[in-house]
């Protein structure tokens, strides 16, 4: 602190010439304290903010599909047809980013207009008001007026928003139908999930501490490498171990595609039919489990490839059973619905689309756009979703069937209601969402819950019920190319239930105590998602991973990554996580 001492007179008498007086020294309260090199500066800030509202926009802005039309939009607007080597996904998000950028400018000078209305009315009322004649011409403004949009009569503020806002279009009778039965099939499960769920509040925290430290997280610690299979000689894209855990389906980038045992990796079945990178892989609810009852024969695989394409495959045959074709691009995942009725699909051409499974069985492998022409079928495919600004990436049901979220390059993600077809959360903020495209997304058993994990290094955690997010983990030090949320046998939804205490209590549950994540710095990371503490790194690949899998009775882990191996990860001793089980 800066302090002067009260002088003698003397001292003031041979103060120097032109001196000023304590008293006298002027005071400036109109300063501004200059950010430090740690801070951000507040133009930066600003320039951020003004990226993720334009990056919201841009999520809504539609555009045309075929890139001719591209072309005669770029033109109509003066844009530049094309650039010198633009391809035209490079093409169709340049319009997109031209478009949401007129709009963001247009809600701009909008709500500038409206600001300098007001004030030019404050200042007429009180010219009014102190007698003063008011100018009628002054008043009317006629350069405002002629801006289009600017509504005299709207009391509300949203003329800003209107070019963003959601927008709907007629489904037909086969998509009213899947949502009924959608209804149908999660209404049950979710009064059984809330019924569970009260069970498990009456534990007591000290028995969930207890069990956690106890039986869980010293299981966690103790996995290591147990089995590793070369696959070809290109990079593994992706990997899934089944629901039975007896089989792992792995994919590479050169359209190769396998079935190997567990747990000595050797090869039970080759399947062909991709000819580029398989980027997405989903069992079939309750395959290879022989309680389920599902059919060897029957739909057990699904996958999706480069070429655009969508396989179902069975167990007995190496060719696919059905394919589903629609998309333009890549396709990137693909996921079954907890019913089995349904199968999602994501793909680089920015939409994620619903397929009904029965009847891709009865189209077989005959392509979707000809079925109208001989009559033979309804197409598989019921809704064809659009809703962000670039490809998507990743695509994942909650554990009743309700809801699906969406994400990828873009960095946004969305939970939509499959019941009725709205958006009922973003996965985006200033200070939440990531900044990067988001790779990988899996919902925690609970079912309200949802991980997301991005090109950024997080995982991070969303809560539906808050509608926000809830945690985050820089879990890796470069991209996170996938996660996985442990579901175990305990589940209430998708298993057994844990049984009673001597004092008529519920066990505590292993399911959804813990996920795993990969990521392109060559680590596996197992995680407790009770406290998001680090359990274990598992080393091994040569280079980046870009799948991971666990078991449902949480005995094994497999991943596969670019040094073009698939690697099988599990305990010294053999056992699972659960006491009872071998």
């Amino acid at each position: 602190m800066a302090y002067v001492e009260d002088g003698d007179d003397s001292s003031n008498n041979n103060r120097p010439s032109g001196g000023i007086d304590l008293a006298n020294v002027p005071l400036e309260h109109d300063y501004e304290i200059p950010m430090t090199a740690s801070g951000i500066a507040p133009e930066r800030a600003s320039e951020m903010l003004a990226n993720l509202a334009r990056k919201k926009i841009a999520a809504t802005v539609t555009v045309p599909k075929e890139d001719s039309k591209v072309r005669e939009k770029l033109r109509e607007i003066g844009e530049p047809i094309t650039l010198f080597g633009e391809q035209p996904a490079d093409r169709k998000a340049r319009l997109r980013d031209l478009l949401a950028g007129a709009i963001a400018d247009r809600a701009a000078a909008v709500k500038t207009a409206k600001a300098e209305r007001a004030a030019r009315a404050e200042r007429l009322a009180a010219a009014a008001a102190n007698g003063q004649d008011v100018n009628m011409e002054d008043a009317m403004d006629s350069d405002l007026d002629d801006m289009e949009g600017l509504d005299d009569d709207d009391d509300d503020d949203d003329d800003d928003e209107n070019a963003a806002e959601e927008y709907y279009t007629p489904g037909g009778p086969d998509l009213l139908q899947a949502r009924i039965a959608i209804t149908e099939y999660s209404l049950p499960r979710t009064r059984r999930q809330v019924e569970l769920q009260r069970a498990e509040s009456k534990i007591p925290l000290r028995t969930h501490v207890k069990f956690r430290d106890t039986h869980v997280k010293p299981k966690l610690r103790g996995f290591e490498l147990q089995a590793t299979q070369p696959i070809g000689d290109r990079n593994i894209s992706m990997t899934r171990i089944s629901p039975g855990g007896n089989l792992v389906a792995a994919g590479n980038f050169g359209g190769s595609l396998g079935l190997y045992s567990v747990p000595n990796l050797e090869t039970v079945r080759n399947l062909r039919g991709h000819t580029g990178k398989i980027s997405g892989l989903s069992w079939y609810p309750g395959a290879t489990l022989p309680e389920s009852g599902v059919s060897e024969d029957g739909v057990n695989l699904a996958s999706g490839g480069a070429e655009g394409l969508v396989h179902l495959w069975s167990l007995k045959q190496d060719t696919p059973i059905a394919t589903l074709t629609g998309h333009e691009q890549r396709v990137c995942r693909v996921e079954f619905h907890p019913s089995g009725q349904y199968v999602a699909s994501a793909s680089e051409d920015q939409t994620w689309r619903l397929w009904d499974v029965r009847r891709a069985g009865e189209q077989g492998t005959q392509p979707a756009d000809a079925l109208a022409t001989n009559g033979t079928s309804p197409s598989p495919e019921i809704l064809r979703q659009e809703g962000h600004s670039r490809g998507v990436y990743a695509v994942s049901f909650n554990s009743d069937g309700s809801l699906l979220a969406s994400a990828g390059l873009d960095s946004i993600g969305r939970i939509w209601d499959l019941r009725s077809g709205r958006t009922v959360m973003i996965l985006d903020g200033p200070l939440d969402g990531h900044i990067k495209p988001i790779y990988g997304l899996d919902w925690g058993a609970d079912g309200h819950r949802l991980l997301s994990a991005s090109a950024d290094g997080w995982v991070k955690c969303w809560d539906i019920r808050k509608v926000q997010r809830t945690g985050g983990i820089g879990a890796h030090t470069s991209a996170v190319s996938d996660v996985r949320w442990f579901k175990g046998l305990d589940d209430g939804l998708m298993g057994t239930p844990p049984g009673v205490d001597e004092a008529g209590v519920q066990k505590p549950k292993v399911s959804g105590t813990f996920f795993v994540s990969c990521g392109f710095d060559q680590k596996i990371q197992i995680y407790s998602a009770d406290d998001w503490a680090l359990m274990q790194t598992l080393s091994g690949h040569t280079g980046p991973v870009s799948s991971v899998d666990v078991s449902r009775d949480g005995k094994w882990i497999v991943s596969g990554g670019h040094d073009k191996t698939v690697k099988l990860w599990g305990q010294d001793d053999g056992t699972s996580l659960y006491p009872e089980s071998p």
